[in-house]
């Protein structure tokens, strides 16, 4: 095998573990998450979380000769990892508290049509292919969440629209901008947009109890070691790589890979138009991921680095 071929295939080998990462990973993180709320207040949660990976990662980028950002970059990643982390995430938490799961599921997962817009309008709208499949992947969640309870307060509806499209926004402009490179680019985005959470947890008047559980820790380090470490840096890399629609094809397998956690340790009913929804979510993934011949390449983006929002659990009834 020539060279080029070789690091073609570790090239697509990389590719697919970060994409598998963000499906199964990110779609396990509604149900840590919820553990870690029975001790924590969500921004509280939502701090401590990027605080310690961002120690962590900064800690493993500066051990491998990593330069520490420059003071342009650390505030590119401050705005990014507070469009993606505080607002994106945290803002998530904060609505799930007066929206119905089944309706934060399905606004969450038209965060890809929210990056469609946003690429619009910097010039680079989707194909018809990835068009095609934002409408099928949507259908397929609308079909997951018949039956639901669809409610909401119309603040959390908006908090949540706002959550999502934040982040959007900044997994697009993180590509136009002057970030670090490799790993220190997450760790500066996570430790930064911990300190902002640190802020809204205060505004909101969160308190550390007394006693924190156990399983609230150990949930804390799950999301601090896969949803943060080993699946937000899994994002970026995307990001960095492969077309947005790509990246973002995650907001419609992690729905179902919550549905079967949730089935599997709660006993949780499972939907009854699952059989239809998952062929269509299932369809969509595929089309997002073939490659649409004669596209023009997408241009190097500011961040090459090696990724939460994380999509709650439609509702199970």
């Amino acid at each position: 095998m020539s060279p080029t071929g070789s690091a073609s295939s570790t090239s697509r080998l990389a590719v697919g573990l970060a994409l598998f990462s963000l499906y199964v990973i990110w779609g396990s993180t509604y149900l840590a998450m919820r553990v870690a709320m029975e001790g924590f207040g969500p921004f509280t949660m939502a701090a401590i979380r990027f605080l310690v990976a961002g120690v962590v990662m900064l800690a493993i980028a500066r051990a491998r000769g990593e330069p520490f950002p420059t003071r342009v970059q650390w505030r590119n990643a401050l705005l990014v990892g507070t469009l993606l982390l505080a607002c994106g995430n945290g803002g998530v938490a904060i609505a799930e508290q007066t929206v119905s799961s089944g309706l934060a599921a399905l606004m969450v997962s038209a965060m890809p049509l929210w990056m469609a817009l946003f690429g619009g309008l910097w010039g680079r709208w989707p194909t018809t292919k990835d068009w095609v499949a934002l409408v099928i992947g949507f259908g397929g969640i609308i079909l997951l969440n018949v039956g639901s309870e669809l409610r909401g307060s119309p603040g959390g509806v908006a908090v949540l629209m706002f959550a999502t499209a934040a982040w959007a926004f900044g997994s697009l402009w993180s590509r136009r901008l002057d970030l670090p490179k490799g790993m220190m680019a997450a760790g500066a985005e996570m430790f930064t947009a911990g300190f902002v959470l640190v802020a809204l947890s205060l505004l909101h008047g969160e308190r550390l109890p007394p006693v924190v559980p156990g399983r609230a820790i150990a949930a804390i380090a799950y999301l601090v070691v896969f949803g943060s470490l080993v699946a937000y840096t899994s994002y970026l890399y995307l990001l960095a790589r492969v077309p947005a629609p790509v990246a973002s094809s995650y907001a419609y397998v992690n729905p179902l890979v919550a549905l079967v956690l949730g089935a599997a340790l709660y006993g949780e009913r499972l939907p009854q138009a699952l059989l239809v929804s998952v062929p269509l979510i299932l369809a969509a993934v595929a089309l997002v991921l073939r490659p649409s011949p004669g596209r023009a390449k997408e241009p190097a983006p500011a961040t090459p680095v090696s990724p939460p929002l994380r999509t709650p659990r439609p509702n199970r009834g």
